[in-house]
């Protein structure tokens, strides 16, 4: 097997937990060429995957949103030559691509198995999302040597973050600790509240400069944290580019997120991380890198299951994670 599709998932958190699945096909088939079929939302984070050679974006929003662009797409697989599709993801118009493309071993997950030639039984219940990535290579007869989530950084974005932070008045060797404020959606968000605890805590306890990332919708939110705690962070949110937040990630003492992309992209450079999971499940999405990893998780009845009440209006599950518990947390990495 020379060379190799991957037919990944949609979602920053969940694309980070796929980054094994290109390792195991690297060690297993070490001259073969791999690369990925991706969504747009997906494809930066995917460039800094040290086992992916090529990545071609499949784009079913815009681009590829019409049958005849879907078919050219088709024929741009078939170009290609492929020896085999791995199928991370169910979707039977992804399943239909690969096989009208004429890749002769089509492997993996599929609502409709029939377009595949090894179709793979799809289990999430109790299975960690990387877990069940990985599942498509076993059931294939590959062994897997290393199940850690990795992501590579770039020199030029570690040595441009030192700049950022210098102009922000953040020495070399000053130590910091990120807190990412947002959670993809209301649900998993940490009381700010707390947040603004945390960060009088970390500066008058452990003299450590705080930095607060996130995206450009989550500005205004992170502002609004700031100034209840009398600017005494560092605002980073929307100010970098994701190789620059990567190098910030690894360059932190500490990463305090809830359930998020971030945390995730974080744990995949090595940086040591706290986890504030509410709706959310820990055996399912926890983190899954080579940092160090303290997670929160209080069972408040209604998150025995993973929660998806988008619209609930009192997330105690969060709230019951005080900013003393991740003080203590911090207090235990650092020493």
């Amino acid at each position: 097997m020379n060379n190799i599709l991957v037919v990944n998932v949609n979602w920053l958190g969940d694309a980070v937990f796929s980054t094994p699945v290109f390792k195991a096909l690297k060690d297993n088939f070490p001259k073969a060429k791999v690369s990925c079929l991706c969504i747009p939302r997906v494809k930066k984070v995917l460039e800094f995957c040290p086992f992916i050679d090529d990545i071609i974006v499949y784009d079913e929003k815009e681009i590829h949103f019409w049958p005849w662009t879907k078919w050219s797409l088709v024929g741009q697989l078939r170009r290609k030559s492929f020896d085999a599709a791995f199928m991370l993801h169910r979707s039977t118009t992804r399943g239909l691509l690969v096989y009208l493309a004429g890749i002769p071993q089509r492997i993996g997950y599929c609502k409709t198995k029939g377009l595949l030639t090894h179709p793979v039984d799809f289990s999430d219940e109790g299975v960690h999302r990387r877990d069940i990535y990985l599942k498509v290579l076993e059931d294939y007869g590959l062994k897997i040597k290393d199940r850690t989530c990795q992501l590579n950084l770039d020199p030029a974005d570690i040595k441009e973050i030192d700049k950022i932070l210098e102009a922000k008045g953040v020495g070399p060797k000053e130590k910091i600790i990120v807190l990412h404020t947002s959670g993809n959606w209301e649900l998993k968000r940490w009381p700010s509240a707390y947040f603004v605890g945390l960060i009088e805590g970390i500066v008058n306890c452990f003299k450590m400069r705080v930095v607060l990332t996130g995206s450009r919708g989550d500005l205004k939110y992170c502002q609004d944290i700031n100034q209840q705690a009398r600017n005494q962070a560092v605002m980073l949110a929307a100010q970098t580019t994701l190789g620059q937040a990567l190098a910030l990630y690894h360059r932190a003492r500490i990463m305090v997120s809830s359930d998020s992309g971030p945390l995730h992209l974080a744990h995949s450079v090595g940086a040591n991380v706290i986890g504030l999971y509410g709706p959310t499940r820990v055996e399912i999405t926890g983190p899954r890198g080579s940092g160090k990893a303290q997670v929160f998780f209080k069972d408040v009845g209604c998150n025995k299951a993973p929660c998806y009440h988008l619209d609930c209006t009192n997330n105690i599950c969060m709230q019951t994670i005080t900013t003393d518990d991740v003080l203590e947390a911090i207090q235990t990495f650092i020493s």
